[in-house]
């Protein structure tokens, strides 16, 4: 993924999750839904970096990337999706809960699904304003 996220004139601070692999229960045809599948999952925040968000050595003022990875498990963790792209939009949805965040990329890549392919997958990309409009 770019890592062209971070913008000091826009006021944006780049928080990532890369290469989680786990296993998940994903896919549309029958075979995929009696055997987990390993993904792997990347997560970019683009994240309010405002003067407020310069401060204290504390956890409490920046977007928490150990709260973004429990997110992404405990998404994967749910239960089956059909599609990778539904996964996806779940992850970022999550991630725009937390009002600092500005627009999240999110990857679902499946590792074992072609022999001949390290992996295929979807990456979106979602912002903060999306949510106004839907």
């Amino acid at each position: 993924m770019p890592s062209t996220i971070a913008d000091r004139a826009a006021g944006i601070r780049h928080v990532f999750v890369r290469d989680m692999v786990m296993p998940a229960s994903i896919g549309v045809y029958a075979h995929e839904h009696t055997a987990k599948q390993r993904v792997r999952i990347n997560v970019d925040l683009g994240v309010e970096d405002t003067p407020e968000a310069v401060g204290p050595d504390e956890l409490p003022r920046v977007v928490d990337y150990e709260k973004v990875a429990n997110s992404v498990r405990t998404i994967v963790a749910s239960g089956h999706v059909r599609l990778a792209e539904t996964l996806a939009e779940r992850i970022a949805a999550a991630c725009l809960a937390d009002k600092r965040v500005r627009l999240v990329r999110v990857r679902v890549e499946k590792l074992d699904i072609f022999a001949d392919a390290a992996s295929a997958g979807v990456e979106i990309e979602r912002h903060q304003r999306d949510l106004s409009t839907s």
